[in-house]
C-alpha cells in the first residue's frame, strides 16, 4: 500500500513572523484601550468559563437521573436475589428434601428477554398462584400436587424416595456443560467408570425434556432446591433451540413433534411451578405451534398437520396442553375436542386404544417385534385413559376409562425381557394414578417391585436403569432412568383431577 504524503508545512520563516506581529499590535493595543474595556474582556472570558462549567454540570446530573430510573424499573422487573433456603434432611431416606418458603411476586417481562443467569430470579415459590385447573382437590400446590415437600414420608415410601433421589443424582453427574443431556455423548461425564447404554443422536432435545421433567417432578426448579444449577442450564439450553415459530430442537428427525412435545410439557411445568416471567414466552410460543401441528378436527401425528394421527405423539401433546392451562397459559380448546373425537374412533368396546386405528397395538422398532411383542403391552389404552382424565372424563362414569384400566391390570409391570416397556409403565403409573383404588394399589404395587429392585447401585451407574426395554436402543440411559424415576414421583407429581378420594 502507497505511502500517504505528509502534509507540507508553511515556511518557518512566515509563521514566526505573523506570531511575532500578532503578539505586539495586541499588546499595544491593550497599553491603549481603556481599563473598563478590559474588564469588560475579562468578565466575558469569566463568564464563557462559568457556563461551561454550569452545562458540564447539568449533564452529569442528567446522565445521573437517567441511571436512576434505569436502576429503578430494573428493580421493579427482577426480583432480588434471596439467600439460598437450607434443605431438610428427611429421616431414613438418605436424601434432602427442599423447605417450602413463601411467594414472591414476579413481574412479566417481554417474551423476547434472553433467560441468563443474570436474569434468573432466586426466589423460592410454593405453588399457591397456579392455577388449579388440572387437579380439582389437589392441594397446596394445585395441579401440580404437592411437589413442595409433599413428598416427604408420602405413600411412595422410603425406598421409592431413595431410587428418586438416586435418579436424579445420576441425571445431574451426567449433564453436559450446554445443560442438556446428550444421548450418546454423556458417557463423557462419567468419573470411576464408562456407563453402557448410548441413545440415538437425533434425540437430545427430547431427553433433556424429560430428564429437566425427572427434577421439576420431585419439586426442583431452577432456583430451589440442590439440582437447581442442572434445572437452571437445562432450562436455558431449552431456549436456545427454540426457533421462531416456536418449535423445541432442529425438524431433522421426521418424529420430531415428540421431542417438541416432551420440551414444551417440561417449560410449562417450568412457569407453572415457579411463575417466573422469563418461561412464559417460551412456553406460550411451544404451546402455540403444539397447536399448529395438530391436523384440523383431529389430532397429532410427525410434522404439522400431516393429515393422519395417533395416539402415541397425541398423548404427549395432550399433556403439554393440560401443563400449559394448569399454568395459566393460553390454550385453543379446539385442541381438545380434535383430540376427543380421534381417541372415541381408536378405542374398542374393551377399552383397548389403537396407534392409528382401532385393534393396531403399539409399534416397535424395525427387527424389535418379535424381541419385545405389543401383545405384553397397552401403553397406548394407557394413554387413552389418562388423556381422557386430563379432559375431565370422570373415571367413575366413563366406561372407556374403566375398561382400558381393567384392560391395563391384566399386563402389570414386570422386568421380563419380552414385557420390558418403560413408555407402557410411565403412562400406565399417571392413568392409574388417576384412576386409584383397587387399580392403582395393583398396579403400584407391581411397577415398584419391578423398577426398585432393579435400579444399579455401584459404579458410575449407580442410580440409572440399564435401558433394556422396547425403546431402550433409541432413548438409552437417560431414557430409561428419566422414566422410570417419574414413574417413583406419580405421588407428588400431579394433583388427582377428580379429588383423592378415588
Amino acid at each position: 500500500m502507497a505511502q500517504k504524503p505528509a502534509p507540507v508545512p508553511a515556511h518557518p520563516h512566515q509563521v514566526g513572523q505573523h506570531d511575532q506581529d500578532f503578539n505586539e499590535i495586541l499588546v499595544e493595543q491593550l497599553k491603549r484601550a481603556p481599563w473598563f474595556v478590559c474588564s469588560l474582556v475579562f468578565h466575558a472570558l469569566l463568564f464563557l468559563i462559568i457556563g461551561t462549567l454550569t452545562v458540564q454540570t447539568r449533564s452529569l446530573e442528567d446522565k445521573k437521573e437517567i441511571q436512576a430510573e434505569v436502576k429503578e424499573k430494573e428493580l421493579e422487573t427482577f426480583e432480588e436475589v434471596q439467600p439460598e433456603v437450607e434443605e431438610e434432611e428427611i429421616e431414613e431416606q438418605e436424601t434432602e428434601d427442599p423447605v417450602l418458603e413463601e411467594i414472591t411476586e414476579v413481574t412479566d417481562l417481554v417474551d423476547d428477554t434472553a433467560v441468563t443467569d443474570e436474569n434468573m430470579s432466586d426466589v423460592p415459590f410454593d405453588g399457591k398462584s397456579i392455577n388449579n385447573v388440572l387437579g380439582l382437590g389437589g392441594g397446596a400446590g394445585g395441579a401440580f400436587g404437592g411437589r413442595r415437600g409433599g413428598h416427604k414420608g408420602g405413600s411412595g415410601g422410603s425406598k421409592a424416595q431413595r431410587a428418586v433421589e438416586w435418579g436424579l443424582q445420576w441425571l445431574a453427574n451426567h449433564q453436559s456443560a450446554d445443560g442438556s443431556w446428550d444421548s450418546d455423548g454423556f458417557q463423557a461425564q462419567c468419573k470411576t467408570n464408562i456407563c453402557e447404554g448410548k441413545g440415538h443422536p437425533l434425540y437430545d432435545a427430547g431427553l433433556t425434556g424429560l430428564a429437566l421433567l425427572a427434577f421439576l417432578g420431585a419439586g426442583y426448579t431452577h432456583n430451589f432446591g440442590k439440582y437447581k444449577d442442572n434445572v437452571r442450564n437445562g432450562l436455558r439450553y431449552l431456549t436456545t433451540i427454540q426457533d421462531p415459530e416456536g418449535c423445541f430442537g432442529n425438524r431433522t428427525a421426521h418424529n420430531f413433534t415428540y421431542s417438541h412435545a416432551i420440551c414444551t410439557l417440561a417449560m410449562t411445568e417450568a412457569y407453572g411451578l415457579t411463575q417466573f416471567a422469563l418461561f412464559k414466552g417460551p412456553a406460550q410460543k411451544g404451546l402455540d405451534f403444539v397447536s399448529r401441528c395438530r391436523n384440523p378436527y383431529a389430532a397429532w401425528r410427525y410434522g404439522i398437520q400431516p393429515g393422519d394421527n395417533d395416539s402415541s405423539v397425541t398423548g404427549w401433546m395432550v399433556m403439554a396442553i393440560k401443563s400449559g392451562e394448569a399454568a395459566g397459559l393460553q390454550i385453543n380448546p379446539d385442541d381438545f375436542k380434535g383430540t376427543r373425537d380421534f381417541l372415541d374412533s381408536v378405542t374398542d368396546e374393551l377399552g383397548k386404544v389403537g396407534y392409528t386405528q382401532r385393534g393396531n397395538g403399539p409399534v416397535r422398532l424395525e427387527g424389535k417385534q418379535e424381541e419385545f411383542p405389543d401383545q405384553f403391552s397397552e401403553a397406548l389404552t394407557a394413554v387413552g385413559v389418562l388423556s381422557r382424565v386430563f379432559m375431565k372424563e370422570d373415571p367413575a362414569k366413563s366406561e372407556k376409562i374403566k375398561n382400558g384400566a381393567d384392560l391395563m391390570l391384566t399386563k402389570l409391570p414386570t422386568w421380563e425381557p419380552p414385557k420390558l416397556d418403560f413408555y407402557y409403565w410411565y403412562y400406565g403409573t399417571l392413568a392409574m394414578y388417576q384412576v386409584g383404588g383397587k387399580h392403582f394399589d395393583q398396579w403400584n404395587k407391581a411397577m415398584q417391585d419391578a423398577v426398585i429392585k432393579t435400579q444399579e447401585s455401584e459404579g458410575d451407574e449407580k442410580g440409572s436403569w440399564a435401558p433394556k426395554d422396547a425403546w431402550g436402543e433409541e432413548g438409552g440411559r437417560i431414557y430409561s432412568t428419566a422414566l422410570l424415576t417419574m414413574c417413583l414421583e406419580v405421588y407428588y407429581r400431579y394433583g388427582k383431577v377428580f379429588g383423592a378420594g378415588r
